[in-house]
This record gives C-alpha cells, sequence and structure tokens, in this order.
C-alpha cells in the first residue's frame, strides 16, 4: 500500500525551515508579508537553495567535485522540468516548485533563467568583463527578483515593476560577491570581472594576498556602489506594490544595505570575519522600512530607470 503524498502543508513547512536556516535576512522579511504571499516566496526559496547545493556539488554543506557540479547540474533541470510540468516529483524542494509556479502562474522563462545561473556555478565560470558579472548577477538574483515581484502580484507584463524587482535581486547580489570575496577564493571561485583585475594589476588568482588588499578594496568598493544603486532604482518600484509587499521588500533592502556599507567601512578587513545583520539591526530596518512603506508614493515618486544601469534581457 503506497503512503500519502506530503500535503501542501508539510511542503510549506519544509520550506519555512529551508529559508529559517539559510539566509535570516530573508527569512526576517518575509514575515512581513502577507500570508499567501509569504508561503510562496518560502517555496521559492526552497527551490533555489536546494538547486544552489546541486550546482555547487554540495551533499548537506559537504564540498563535492566537478562530477558531483555535473550531475547534480542534469538533475536541476531534470526535476525542474518536472516540476513545471505538474508532476510530483517526491523532492520537498521540487515539488515546493511544483506548487508555487501553479499557484502563482510564475512565467516559466524566469525559471529557466534562474538555472543558467546555477550552470555557470556548476561550471566554475567567471566573468571577463563587467557586463559579465551583471549578466551572472541577472541569472542568479535578478530573474528571481522578477519571480517573486509576480508572487507579490506584480502581472508578467508590467516590464517596468520586474526591472525593478531584477535590480533589486543585483543589488543583493553585489552585496554578496563583495562580502564573499575571501570565501568564493577559498572555493576557487572568483566573480570579479578580469578588466577590473587588470586594471588593478592584481595578477589572476592572487586578490586576496596582503599586497593586493588595498587595491582589492576599491574594487570591492565598486560592488558596493552598484548594490546602493541598484538598491535605490529598486527602491522607485514600490509603489507599485501592496503595502505588505513594499514593507517586505523595502526592509530586505535596507537589511542587505547594511551588508554592503559594512564590507564598504571595513576597507582591508572586511574579510577577516564574515560580515552580518544583527537582529537587532534587523529589527531596526522592519520598524523603518513600515514607515516607507507607508510614505512610498511620496518617498519614491514615478521617475524613469537610470539609463545607465545594466538592463535584464527582454
Amino acid at each position: 500500500m503506497s503512503s500519502a503524498l506530503p500535503s501542501r502543508a508539510a511542503i510549506v513547512a519544509t520550506a519555512q525551515e529551508a529559508i529559517a536556516r539559510g539566509s535570516g535576512s530573508f527569512s526576517a522579511a518575509s514575515k512581513l508579508f502577507d500570508r499567501r504571499t509569504r508561503e510562496r516566496a518560502w517555496l521559492l526559496y526552497a527551490w533555489c537553495r536546494a538547486c544552489d547545493d546541486l550546482a555547487d556539488g554540495q551533499d548537506h554543506g559537504f564540498e563535492g567535485g566537478e562530477a558531483d557540479a555535473r550531475a547534480g547540474l542534469a538533475r536541476i533541470r531534470l526535476l525542474t522540468e518536472a516540476a513545471l510540468a505538474g508532476q510530483w516529483v517526491g523532492d520537498p524542494a521540487f515539488d515546493a516548485l511544483r506548487i508555487v509556479a501553479a499557484e502563482a502562474r510564475l512565467p516559466h522563462r524566469y525559471i529557466w533563467d534562474v538555472v543558467e545561473g546555477f550552470a555557470l556555478d556548476a561550471a566554475e565560470w567567471g566573468p571577463r568583463h563587467e557586463a559579465d558579472l551583471y549578466r551572472y548577477c541577472y541569472h542568479v538574483a535578478g530573474a528571481v527578483g522578477c519571480l517573486m515581484a509576480v508572487i507579490m502580484g506584480v502581472a508578467p507584463e508590467d516590464e517596468a515593476t520586474l526591472d525593478r524587482a531584477c535590480d533589486l535581486g543585483i543589488a543583493f547580489q553585489l552585496a554578496n560577491i563583495a562580502r564573499d570575496i575571501e570565501a568564493d577564493d577559498r572555493m576557487g571561485r572568483c566573480y570579479l570581472p578580469d578588466d577590473w583585475l587588470t586594471e588593478m594589476d592584481i595578477p589572476p588568482g592572487q586578490h586576496m594576498k596582503p599586497p593586493f588588499r588595498p587595491r582589492l578594496v576599491v574594487l570591492a568598493g565598486r560592488l558596493t556602489q552598484g548594490a546602493a544603486d541598484y538598491a535605490e532604482s529598486a527602491r522607485l518600484g514600490t509603489p507599485a506594490l501592496g503595502f505588505r509587499s513594499a514593507w517586505a521588500v523595502l526592509a530586505a533592502a535596507g537589511i542587505y544595505g547594511d551588508i554592503a556599507k559594512k564590507v564598504a567601512a571595513r576597507g582591508e578587513h572586511a574579510w577577516d570575519h564574515r560580515v552580518k545583520t544583527s537582529a537587532f539591526e534587523k529589527l531596526g530596518w522592519i520598524v523603518r522600512a513600515k514607515w516607507q512603506a507607508l510614505r512610498r508614493k511620496d518617498l519614491y515618486p514615478a521617475a524613469p530607470r537610470d539609463p545607465e544601469l545594466w538592463s535584464r534581457p527582454r
């Protein structure tokens, strides 16, 4: 006799556990959504988290290898395709995608754009030019921002608001890259464009060496300034959102903005210890973001998106 399939509530509970373990910042901000949006955000996060581990060739945090990463990417593609076809997958993270994709009618193209980001990581890819960096940020975070916007009720045809949502994802990823330069280096990865390293006369693979720390600080500053610019662009999209969604977005922007600011403020010591925001700092942003959300139409009036910012593919 076959066992009963897990209920939606059980899969949501598993997804909630995943976000609580994986990201304190996103977990805190997600609690500001209404219940339906919050649960769907958790379901999407669970899929992203599982795919990230598979693309890294990891098993519950333990290092794998190149063969594991290739196999992981193949599994991502196979199970994602099944989930989007509405099939019961039998893996909580991919069944989470099956549920949220159907409920929110997520555009599949953004889901496959995210998968391409995992493919870049599985291939141990690195950017040659600045445009490559932004293309990577789009695939691993900007496209997730587009999916989150749809979950929050933005119409898939509302390209202007999706652009702002993409900007927020890019801002988050730039902050992550700046914070994790040393951690990525230990994994044999570097997301600093080759052009930037050449400009600063930093030999390949040597950017974490002490003699190059002052030059690395300059490049980290570009990342953190970029994070601030894209986050500010994203805030201008919040009047298109409902109050609680805008509150969550503005809180997340503030929390991640603090991460970027701390990296910039620490200078050469930014990578001695992993930059984090405290529970008190998160609470502070939750309070401030509520006020910002209430006044979002005054604080963030309609304005054209800065043409100097990188634009997502259409």
